[in-house]
């Protein structure tokens, strides 16, 4: 198969969302102009049930590697994710059992196919980490583990902090940047891609593989988007956009973020030209509305992971919902077979995450039964009366006996 080395296609890939390229933009660009395919990966751990933003991030550069003629391998990590990765943890993660694992990387395939491609002569490979970590010996470990040093592990953050909060660190959670960058040598990659969070457990695999194969792998950690709050968005967050996501769902999170978050998110999520998003950006200084700009945004998300006629019909269902007051045409249902508190209706239909969760929408005056803003907790909804549920101002359900 024929590479890609024009400059053009390199700069983009090498710029666009990018946090860092180790060891060097120059290494990269000089590997990616000398013409030959060049196998790379991206780790992903299922800790949850489906893809969500944080992976679509690094999934959308794999895909220019891809369409430059290089090879591309999405690493299910069945094994590391019983462990549970201690990045940005406070506290040591609940493990998992393998089955669970496995259910939750059952959909993984289909929603990572709405940015990579697993068909034609380039098509993306999947592999499992069990397939090597699960048939390690004690013996093997060892040895494995006599290429890092205790001060190494020390040096993350999240690990400093816990010391210094009295807070326990597991031996296995050392070992989890040890099995991951033990995954770069079982494939015997020349790179990796992952998010600026994974920076360390990144560069562990550069440093063993630089050890035991004397190979140069090359890093390249995205950028991330992140809340208000200025967490990641992702699973362990609740606030994430998943790969599950119907249409109208993706575009109306999307404008439920800050205008902060547009121009990261065009530089990120999007294909438009930087030139387009520096003169929103000097719009919006100027005074225009963002609010524009944002509906721009969640059009160019939606037909990201979806096509361009769908994310017209998202854009235009928005705009017959917010300015014109309609209601939308497909409301979705819910049976319920007794009376229940809107608290319980609330994460019934999970509308809130918990009752705590629905309590703070109800405070914040966020939910309404027809045209009432409900303000009491304990306030019932009878299903033989069919009330209508809103949550803020696009989620909408329809209780039915």
């Amino acid at each position: 198969m024929s590479i890609n080395t024009d400059q053009d296609a390199i700069d983009h890939l090498l710029m666009r969302g990018v946090e860092h390229v180790y060891p060097s933009p120059e290494f990269l660009e000089a590997r990616l102009k000398e013409g030959k395919q060049l196998t790379l990966y991206l780790g992903i751990d299922p800790t949850g049930p489906d893809l969500h933003l944080g992976h679509a991030i690094p999934l959308r550069k794999m895909a220019e590697f891809q369409q430059m003629g290089h090879k591309i391998i999405m690493l299910i990590g069945d094994f590391t994710g019983m462990i549970g990765d201690p990045t940005d943890k406070s506290a040591t993660r609940v493990r998992l059992t393998k089955e669970q694992v496995l259910a939750n990387a059952e959909k993984y395939k289909d929603e990572a196919s709405k940015i990579i491609s697993f068909e034609g002569e380039n098509a993306a490979e999947i592999k499992y980490n069990s397939v090597w970590l699960g048939s390690m010996t004690f013996s093997d470990v060892t040895e494995l583990a006599s290429n890092f040093t205790v001060q190494q592990m020390l040096e993350r953050d999240m690990f400093e902090k816990r010391m210094e909060e009295g807070k326990p660190i597991h031996l296995h959670e050392f070992l989890y940047p040890l099995m991951q960058a033990y995954d770069s040598v079982a494939m015997d990659v020349d790179g990796e891609i992952g998010g600026n969070d994974q920076t360390f457990n990144m560069l562990a695999g550069r440093d063993l593989i630089k050890t035991l194969k004397g190979k140069e792998k090359f890093v390249i950690t995205s950028k991330l988007l992140v809340d208000p709050t200025g967490k990641k968005m992702g699973k362990s967050e609740g606030n994430m956009i998943t790969l599950s996501d119907a249409p109208d769902e993706v575009f109306g999170k999307v404008m439920s973020w800050t205008d902060g978050m547009i121009v990261p998110g065009f530089e990120i999520l999007t294909d438009l030209p930087y030139g387009e998003i520096k003169e929103m950006n000097v719009a919006m200084g100027d005074g225009v509305n963002p609010r524009d700009f944002k509906v721009k945004l969640a059009e160019e998300v939606v037909a990201t992971f979806f096509d361009r006629q769908t994310a017209q019909a998202a854009v235009d269902r928005f705009n017959k919902i917010f300015k014109e007051g309609a209601l939308p045409d497909d409301i979705p249902e819910m049976k319920l077979s007794a009376a229940m508190s809107i608290v319980d209706v609330l994460v019934e239909i999970k509308f809130a995450s918990s009752k705590s969760d629905a309590r703070r929408l109800i405070d914040g005056g966020g939910v309404k039964v027809g045209e009432e803003v409900v303000t009491d907790p304990e306030y019932m909804i009878d299903p033989a009366k069919q009330p209508l549920i809103q949550k803020g101002k696009r989620f909408f359900m329809k209780i039915i006996a």
